[in-house]
C-alpha cells in the first residue's frame, strides 16, 4: 500500500486531487498549447469532459508517485500540478512532470513545486530522474534547467517538434 504524498514549501502545498478540482485540471487542458499532440488536448466531441476528470480523479487513489495538486496557501487555490509519473514500458522513468494554468505562469510556482518533488525523490531512495519537453516549450525548458536537469537526449519528430529527453541525478 503506497503512502500518500504532501509536501509543503514556503508558498505552496502540494497533494492529491480532490474531485471538485477536475474543472480545474480541464481549464489546464483547454489552454494547452495547440502544438501539443491531440491526445493531451480536448477532443472534438469535447472530452475529457470535467465529468471524465472527476472519475480518472475517483479512479487513481492518492499513491507515493503521481500528479499532486499544487495549491497556493496564501489564496488557497489550485493553479496547476507537479510530481512524478511512470510513462510506462521503453520511457525513461520515473519522470517529473508539470502543467499550471496560464495566470499562475511566471511567478515561480513550477520552480519551487519541482525543488519539492526533487527533494521528496531523493528522500525517498530515487537515485535519477528524467524529464521530456518539446524543444518550443522554453518556459519549462527553464524550469527544468533552474533545478538541474541537462539534455541527453532528441527525439525527432514530424509532427510536434523535437522531444528532448533531460536527466538530473539525486
Amino acid at each position: 500500500m503506497s503512502r500518500e504524498v504532501v509536501l509543503e514549501t514556503d508558498r505552496l502545498l502540494l497533494r492529491p486531487w480532490r474531485t471538485a478540482e477536475a474543472v480545474i485540471q480541464r481549464e489546464m487542458w483547454i489552454e494547452r498549447d495547440p502544438r501539443v499532440p491531440p491526445h493531451r488536448r480536448i477532443d472534438a466531441d469535447g472530452h475529457p469532459t470535467v465529468a471524465d476528470l472527476e472519475e480518472a480523479i475517483l479512479a487513481n487513489p492518492p499513491s507515493s508517485v503521481g500528479l499532486l495538486a499544487v495549491q497556493r496557501k496564501a489564496a488557497g487555490d489550485v493553479v496547476g500540478y507537479c510530481g512524478l509519473v511512470d510513462p510506462g514500458p521503453g520511457a525513461h522513468r520515473p519522470e517529473l512532470a508539470f502543467e499550471y494554468l496560464r495566470r499562475a505562469w511566471g511567478h515561480g510556482y513550477a520552480t519551487e513545486a519541482s525543488w519539492a518533488v526533487l527533494d521528496w525523490a531523493r528522500s525517498s531512495g530515487y537515485e535519477r530522474l528524467w524529464a521530456s519537453v518539446w524543444d518550443w516549450n522554453t518556459a519549462s525548458r527553464r524550469v527544468l534547467a533552474k533545478v538541474g536537469f541537462i539534455e541527453v537526449e532528441r527525439e525527432e519528430t514530424t509532427t510536434y517538434g523535437t522531444n528532448l529527453v533531460t536527466t538530473r541525478q539525486l
